[in-house]
């Protein structure tokens, strides 16, 4: 059966996925389910050939069979993690290889198929997989660029909003001036303080986060101000 590939173009908004198996069968079972949900996908018959496409363009999914005969799909999967720790690949195994996939999971796989699967649940593991690569890469691509325009690389922002917020911590950050930040509960407020004290003139010393909800009211401004030795005496 020769092989098939989706013509340039199509697929690539929901993805683009390589099917790694030796079972011409398998390979185009593959290729109609992913393909006509939308998928661009490119097929390799073996090991060699999956690793040679590997290193041609990148891939949103990598499905690999566990048994082939050029090379144990456990060696391959070890050797793409080598290359790359980023793009999921889903084990294809037959029955009776069961034990082989969980080896496979602690060497790094996303999740593995059974054969026979079922195309439904496999195609909703297949759209899990793939949304949570893409947000991935969206959320490294977002710090890259916050860190190229802000120096604020472990903050994540897209919103008008924030971004005004990350302008005004760019002003005031090499500033001697106190700065309160006021927000509710998980809004942020110690990643702002943090990207400030980063960029600031105090940046190589020491960042010394409190909680002030665990201390009574009496001890807060001691704790945070100072206070005269035996002030607190009777």
């Amino acid at each position: 059966m020769p092989e098939r590939h989706a013509p340039a173009g199509t697929g690539e908004a929901r993805g683009r996925i390589l099917v790694v198996d030796d079972e011409p069968d398998i390979r185009e079972s593959l290729y109609e389910l992913l393909s006509g949900e939308g998928y661009q996908v490119d097929l390799a018959a073996n090991a060699r050939e999956g690793l040679s496409r590997l290193e041609a363009r990148v891939y949103d999914l990598v499905l690999l069979d566990v048994l082939m005969p050029d090379r144990d799909g456990m060696e391959v999967l070890r050797e793409i993690r080598s290359r790359d720790r980023e793009t999921p690949v889903a084990l294809i195994t037959a029955y009776g290889s069961i034990p082989l996939a969980v080896e496979g999971l602690k060497a790094g796989a996303s999740d593995f198929f059974q054969k026979p699967w079922d195309n439904q649940k496999l195609l909703i593991e297949v759209s899990r997989m793939i949304s949570k690569r893409r947000l991935e890469r969206e959320n490294i691509e977002l710090r890259r660029a916050l860190k190229q325009r802000y120096g604020f690389p472990n903050i994540v922002a897209r919103s008008e909003r924030m971004l005004r917020v990350l302008d005004l911590v760019a002003q005031v950050a090499p500033s001697r001036s106190t700065i309160l930040i006021t927000g509710e509960t998980g809004t942020g407020k110690e990643l702002i303080a943090k990207a400030i004290h980063a960029n600031s003139p105090r940046a190589d010393h020491m960042f010394i986060a409190v909680n002030s909800g665990s201390l009574p009211p009496e001890l807060l401004e001691s704790t945070l101000f100072g206070h005269v030795r035996g002030s607190f005496t009777g």
